[in-house]
This record gives C-alpha cells, structure tokens and sequence, in this order.
C-alpha cells in the first residue's frame, strides 16, 4: 500500500492540475443520479422514433452552421480531455506501470481525473445531439449509431458509478479518438478539404480502441487478485461484453464501407 501512495504522490507532482479543474466535484450527485441515463436512453430512442416518422413527409434541413459549429465544440473538448487525460495516464506508467492504469482505483480521487471523469460522463448525454443532426438532416441513420450512443450512455454512467477500474483507459482511447473524429465531422460539415482517407483511419482507431478496451477488461479481471487491481465479475461481464459487440459492430462496417465490393449498377 505504501508504495502504492508513493507511487500517487509521484503521480500528482508530474500531473500538475490546472485553476479550471479544481471544480466543485460533482461525484456525489453524478454517482447518487446514475440512474437517471437510462430514462435519459429511452427519451432519446423514443426521439428517434417520433422525430424519423415527423421527418418522413418532410424536406431535410440543411443546419450547415449550426453543425460547423457543435462538431468544432465537441474537437476542441475532446482534444482537451485527449491532452489532459493522455498526459495523466503517460504520467502513471511511467512510475506505477502498465498494470496500476489496467487498475485505475489508486488515481480515481487525482483532481485532473475527477474533473475530466465528471465532464466525460456529462458528454456522453451531450452527444446523443449527433443524432438529432441526423434526423433533422434527413440523413441515414445506422443500427451501430445509435446502438453506440445509448449503450455508451448508459456503460459510462454505471462505471463512473462503480468506479471501474480499467475505465481510465476507456475515458481516454474515447477522447483521442473522438478528437479525430470531430474534427473530421467540422472539416466535412464546413465542406473543406481532408485526407481522403481520413475516415478509413477513424473506423480503424474505433476498432483498435475496441480491441484494447476488450483486452484491458480481461487484463483486469485476470490481476483481479492482485493488490488494488480488485474488480467484480459484474464489472468484467458488461466491460467485455460491451466492448467485444462494439469490437464485432465496427469490424463490420468497416468491412461493408471500405473491403466489400461495390455492386455494379446495370
């Protein structure tokens, strides 16, 4: 334990927090209200619903600003909480190792993780705006969207809860990659230029963000015994689950959108 503690200390020298992340904590509400993502869930399932049937018989909006400008919002915060939460974990496998990020429970309580866990939460409900985009817009929406969103929601919620141990590396593979991701979505919303392959390189880092979350799930669960790296099998089962069907889900439509050959129109 000891060295555990020597070990945070060490941590929170080389990590210093900045004056914006003293933020009153929001853990104690966040945790106390968990539950409420899942009425969050279904209010915004039943807006799909009624927003898709609402926009059948009608002409899509074009919203090109109003897109611009929440694409550019969400890059910049995820490129934030890429930056702050990329240097933290860098920080911790520098002095504790790889396994002591697998079992994130030591640094759970460090300011940079309880503000940027809190806001991460918060951007999970924030996000589900992409879907209203999508609708309003009269553009295709896909099972793996909004399957993504929703599960995500309600995943983050329950392991900000429980305070999951390999969720630090969750939290951050999410931000880096949705720092690409919207960015992209603010280039292509403002119809400038991009790599061409940019989105073949945003689906990758999905599935390969997917296939660590899955692996550092088991990882967890297999140094369950060791000295704080303690988890529950609860933890494991919907960690692993979650992960794999996403894992499977964007191997997919990677396959569909970029290997699988275009039917020739006759």
């Amino acid at each position: 334990m000891g060295t555990a503690m020597n070990d945070t200390d060490q941590t929170e020298q080389l990590c210093q927090p900045y004056d914006f992340e003293k933020f009153t904590d929001m853990r104690p509400f966040l945790e106390k209200y968990w539950i409420s993502s899942f009425p969050i869930v279904l209010i915004y399932l039943l807006f799909i619903i009624v927003g898709q049937n609402y926009m059948k018989t009608r002409k899509g909006f074009n919203l090109q600003r109003p897109l611009i400008f929440w694409s550019f919002c969400l890059a910049v915060f995820s490129i934030m909480g890429t930056v702050r939460t990329w240097s933290y974990m860098a920080n911790v496998i520098l002095t504790s190792g790889l396994k002591q990020t697998v079992c994130f429970s030591f640094f759970t309580d460090h300011i940079v993780v309880k503000f940027w866990s809190c806001l991460f939460l918060l951007s999970k409900v924030v996000e589900l705006g992409d879907t209203v985009f999508i609708i309003l817009r009269k553009r295709p929406l896909i099972f793996i969207h909004w399957f993504h969103h929703s599960t995500v929601l309600l995943y983050t919620s329950f392991g900000y809860k429980n305070k999951v141990p390999s969720g630090g590396w969750f939290m951050t593979m999410n931000f880096g990659v949705h720092s690409i991701m919207y960015t992209y979505y603010t280039l292509k919303a403002a119809k400038m230029k991009y790599p061409r392959r940019l989105p073949i390189l945003i689906t990758s880092l999905q599935i390969l963000q997917m296939a660590l979350g899955t692996t550092f799930g088991i990882l967890n669960y297999v140094w369950r015994q060791d000295h704080g790296c303690h988890t529950t099998t609860e933890h494991f089962f919907w960690s692993f689950v979650l992960y794999a069907s996403y894992l499977i889900l964007f191997a997919h439509f990677f396959y569909q959108t970029y290997m699988k050959p275009k039917a020739k129109s006759q």
